[in-house]
């Protein structure tokens, strides 16, 4: 993320040979160091496990280790720890697959683990089964702003003392064919960039036609604070503050004027206790779609422009999606633990391949994207929002801040 490079590369397999778009940025498999092995994740073979429950079960055992919470918990710990993991598709392959059996005539080829395989629960409850985890166990499904109510799912559990701690996040695999072919016939993915895969994906940019599918998986782990001082937990930041709303204005596209995502970011702020000059960093959700980058643009400049000299105060925006795609289901979460990293080394990681703004972004916004290879030092960063918005028209927005 820091070094700016891209992720993306080039459809080969022929099950893609005539689609408008050829670009995706994928989990590298193999087996290898750096790459994802299916049959390498013990206990969760392909034959019964989807990839997004893989990933999601590979990003769970990377929080938990990192949390020092990957030894057994007592009865009462794992009570109270919840789940609370989603994703926006998941499993698409599984289905054709099946479907294509059914249609066939050959059911009984279907395997029995179709329905398990399937289910956008799955990723929870598999992470509650591998570690024993009985608390509260939730799956939210709000396409690609599932991420982020996931983790707003978790802070409310514990906020409400139905949980002391919780594994959060989502995790998304349906790079296929159809989903290349339905976000196509929408008009949604770029195509112009097959023969340069790794400059598909243009946040803000004059030149951008289009997001870039991607696939992975994000976790936070949530702690209550005096539980996690008690245990001595290395904390990274608070989470201090949500909001979310509903366009109700299109299936697909967002409001010209960025209403919703606006009035998500000012329930986070107002539920942080914080103002919008406290902000110095926003990871935006800009997905490089040419209506969806404007309308966050906008929405960023109505709530932090001054009111006095419409300038914005000091603050830097990123979109990571340039160099990792757009991860639907899974963004949020990746993103989240993107800027809660952002924070603890007060670095601002780029955006790729931004170049040059088109006309439809404020200038305001254009003089704030961060560009700098390597990030952009912030020694004074103490709170950043992660934006999250999908289609049926849902916003999510989380703030964060440093424990000082």
């Amino acid at each position: 993320m820091l070094s700016g490079t891209s992720a993306v590369q080039r459809l080969e397999d022929d099950a893609y040979k005539g689609q408008p778009c050829l670009v995706a940025a994928l989990v590298p498999r193999g087996k290898g160091a750096g790459q994802f092995d299916p049959e390498g994740v013990e206990g969760f073979p392909s034959s019964r496990t989807a990839p997004f429950v893989q990933y999601a079960i590979i990003a769970a055992d990377q929080a938990l280790r990192d949390a020092g919470l990957e030894s057994a918990l007592t009865p009462a710990q794992s009570r109270s720890f919840a789940v609370c993991v989603g994703t926006g598709i998941g499993s698409l392959d599984d289905v054709v697959a099946s479907g294509v059996l059914v249609n066939a005539g050959s059911s009984r080829k279907v395997s029995p683990f179709f329905v398990p395989k399937v289910l956008a629960n799955m990723a929870a409850a598999q992470i509650s089964l591998k570690y024993g985890l009985q608390g509260p166990n939730h799956s939210m499904v709000t396409a690609c702003a599932a991420g982020a109510h996931n983790i707003m799912d978790a802070a409310r559990l514990i906020a409400t003392g139905e949980a002391d701690a919780a594994i959060c996040g989502s995790s998304e695999a349906c790079v296929s064919p159809l989903s290349i072919t339905g976000f196509a016939r929408a008009k949604s993915l770029a195509s112009n960039f097959n023969d340069a895969p790794h400059l598909a994906s243009r946040p803000f940019d004059k030149e951008r036609c289009g997001f870039v599918m991607g696939e992975g998986a994000g976790m936070l782990v949530l702690e209550e604070l005096s539980h996690a001082e008690k245990r001595g937990a290395r904390i990274y930041c608070e989470l201090r503050g949500w909001g979310s709303s509903g366009d109700a204005f299109h299936v697909t596209a967002p409001a010209e004027d960025g209403e919703g995502a606006t009035r998500a970011m000012e329930q986070a702020l107002l539920r942080g206790g914080y103002l919008p000059h406290h902000v110095g960093h926003i990871n935006c959700h800009a997905t490089s779609t040419p209506v969806g980058d404007a309308c966050e643009a906008r929405a960023v400049l109505k709530l932090f422009a001054s009111p006095s000299s419409g300038q914005l105060s000091p603050m830097l925006l990123t979109s990571l999606k340039g160099g990792m795609g757009h991860l639907l289901g899974a963004a949020g979460a990746v993103e989240a633990a993107a800027t809660v990293l952002t924070l603890h080394h007060r670095l601002v990681p780029p955006t790729s391949n931004f170049r040059e703004a088109s006309e439809d972004i404020p200038r305001e916004i254009v003089d704030t994207v961060a560009v700098a290879p390597g990030g952009t030092p912030m020694p004074e960063l103490k709170a950043a929002l992660c934006n999250s918005f999908g289609f049926g028209g849902v916003n999510a927005s989380l703030l964060f801040s440093r424990l000082e």
